[in-house]
């Protein structure tokens, strides 16, 4: 009896584990080709590269800098308000 179940346990573990990697499979973040620059709409501290302030990730010291981007899927900044795909001109 023990036997039968710990074999659906098993089994119903299998299933959700497959589940579960399937789910992350489809989630995968999309190719650098698909992505694209998107300045302007930046939170403080959370920009994917150099800005024209510093030369790290992560170091944008105010909310929405214009010359701060993050990556987003092409096609997603021109629906982003504030959003644009170009830095601001000096």
């Amino acid at each position: 009896m023990q036997t039968t179940t710990v074999s659906r346990r098993l089994g119903l573990g299998l299933i959700v584990a497959t589940a579960v990697a399937g789910a992350t499979l489809a989630a995968a973040p999309a190719k650098a080709a698909d992505m694209e620059k998107c300045y302007g709409v930046v939170k403080a501290g959370h920009n994917d590269c150099k800005t024209d302030s510093n030369s790290c990730a992560g170091h944008a010291t105010k909310d929405r800098d214009p010359g701060a981007f993050i990556a987003v899927p092409a096609g997603t900044c021109a629906k982003i308000s504030g959003g644009s795909t170009e830095p601001a001109k000096k």
